[in-house]
């Protein structure tokens, strides 16, 4: 058997290849047929461009019906599809360039300039290649494609081979490559797929990005597993959503796309009459949000809990109790504990951190072989950072986060990046970063600053957060900068910021 995950989805095209995969707020339609058509174009282009099985291939585009056919064909050729946010700054960029050697590039028009002067950097012998997507379907890399074959063959592969590296910003600042395999992705929809009791006749309204694993990987494997078809809107937006609602089922979104919908007056019970399902995750999903979406629509929503390195591990059930503040019950085949610092699984209800096992962790952190065997224990449990309680029927509850990972709009943030940066700005002696509660967000970014003496005047808020824009995506920039005479101490030196995130002045900031 062919372990390919394209192949799985192969499987379970629909017989009539003409039946429509995906279409367009502009009206576009693509079949099944057109599907396997287009990855084979471009799994011929990227074979023209050097790559081979296991080659990496950065991609850094808006999203398009394009971008979703470039990442099924880099997955059918064997390759290993590389996801970059379209928001990412050029040190950004250098970090993942010389980390993960991409044999291609496919980037936005606006980002080549930038990936050109990093590739310039290279030796000649190095350099990968650079073509250009953009949103319309257009650029060098389409145009080239579409006098390629529209006939490929599978590759066939194990399934422990690399399908897919996706940055994630460590604690120590430096970003880590998780090695998502074939097994993993197959796996992780597969349960989707039966958790949330998937049918022919669902049909996907897609409003979230592509190079994060909510909307390439879960939503996008839900529909491919079913054979069924796809509303594909470039970017959310609660009047366009509300009206493409009576013609979909499933809707998919972060806790920030809920709170917006129930700001929009025309997102009413008759607009969701025909809905199935709302599923929320990404982001903490606030139990007032869950009261209000239930008071507003009739429908409450589906919360789970999953991770860049796992996908997703838990829901909460389609037929069962869904209960708020509660992300579920673990998928089928895997398995959830709740342990101390010694891995001994802890008393309900008590604290402790959430450990995974199960074919959707991932094989390990490309090229860190200590951060691989850091990040499981002695039996095999990947160590999530994040701490967790879990009911006497098995549900459960995400306490925090230990490793300080802020979570905004339903993007990871860690402080660390962030702090790097902000040190290294002229007259800042330190800073702390932490997350606060956001009503929209679910949590914003804060920084707190201590400043030289004599610097006060000239290192101000908007100064440092305008300098920030520069050099970080815009979501990791801080909404707000505090100053402080110091950063609160335990006696080994170590930054408390949980005392900075209970500060009534912080975290009250955007109440």
């Amino acid at each position: 058997m062919n372990s390919n995950l394209y192949a799985i989805f192969q499987a379970r095209f629909p017989n009539d290849l003409a039946s429509t995969f995906l279409e367009t707020e502009e009206g576009a339609h693509y079949s099944y047929g057109d599907l396997e058509q287009e990855t084979a174009r471009y799994t011929a282009l990227l074979s023209k461009l050097g790559a081979q099985r296991g080659d990496r291939i950065a991609v850094q585009v808006d999203k398009s019906p394009q971008a979703l056919f470039l990442y099924l064909a880099c997955v059918r050729a064997g390759l290993v599809y590389l996801p970059l946010n379209p928001a990412y700054h050029k040190g950004e960029m250098e970090y993942v360039l010389a980390d993960a050697e991409p044999k291609v590039i496919v980037c936005r028009p606006e980002s080549l300039c930038d990936w050109t002067e990093l590739v310039a950097q290279l030796p000649v012998s190095g350099r990968p290649t650079t073509e250009i997507m953009d949103e319309n379907g257009g650029g060098s890399f389409c145009e080239r494609a579409a006098g390629e074959s529209p006939v490929f063959s599978t590759v066939r592969c194990e399934p422990g081979e690399t399908a897919a590296i996706l940055y994630t910003s460590g604690t120590t600042g430096k970003p880590k490559g998780a090695m998502i395999t074939h097994r993993n992705l197959a796996a992780n929809g597969q349960a989707l797929h039966d958790c949330w009791h998937w049918q022919p006749s669902d049909v996907l309204l897609h409003a979230l990005p592509l190079f994060h694993v909510h909307g390439l990987f879960v939503s996008c494997s839900c529909v491919l597993l079913s054979g069924t078809r796809m509303i594909f809107l470039l970017k959310f937006d609660p009047a366009t959503v509300t009206r493409y609602l009576p013609h979909t089922t499933v809707f998919m979104g972060v806790p920030t796309y809920f709170t917006r919908l129930l700001e929009y007056p025309d997102f009413t019970r008759e607009a969701c009459r025909g809905m199935r399902l709302f599923i929320s995750g990404s982001a903490p999903l606030l139990e007032q949000t869950f009261a209000a979406f239930r008071d507003r629509t009739g429908f409450e929503l589906v919360d789970r809990y999953g991770l860049t390195e796992t996908g997703i591990n838990s829901s909460l059930p389609v037929d069962g109790a869904r209960i708020p503040g509660s992300v579920g019950l673990p998928l089928p085949g895997v398995t959830i504990r709740v342990a101390d610092d010694q891995g001994a699984e802890v008393p309900q209800g008590q604290v402790g951190e959430i450990q995974i096992k199960g074919d959707n962790v991932l094989a390990g952190y490309w090229r860190k072989p200590a951060e691989t065997a850091a990040a499981f224990t002695s039996d095999g449990f990947f160590k999530t950072g994040d701490l967790g309680t879990k009911t006497a029927e098995g549900y459960l509850s995400i306490a925090g986060r230990s490793k300080d990972l802020i979570i905004t709009g339903g993007l990871n943030v860690y402080p660390k990046e962030i702090e790097s940066v902000i040190d290294q700005m002229e007259g800042v002696v330190e800073s702390a970063v932490i997350g606060v509660p956001h009503s929209d967000f679910g949590e914003a970014v804060v920084a707190v600053v201590v400043v030289e003496n004599g610097r006060k005047a000239t290192v101000t808020e908007d100064a440092l957060i305008t300098e920030l824009k520069q050099k970080l995506a815009n979501y990791k920039v801080p909404k707000r900068v505090f100053f402080a005479s110091e950063l609160p101490r335990n006696t080994m030196g170590k930054v408390q910021k949980k005392a900075l995130r209970t500060n009534p002045e912080y975290a009250s900031t955007f109440r």
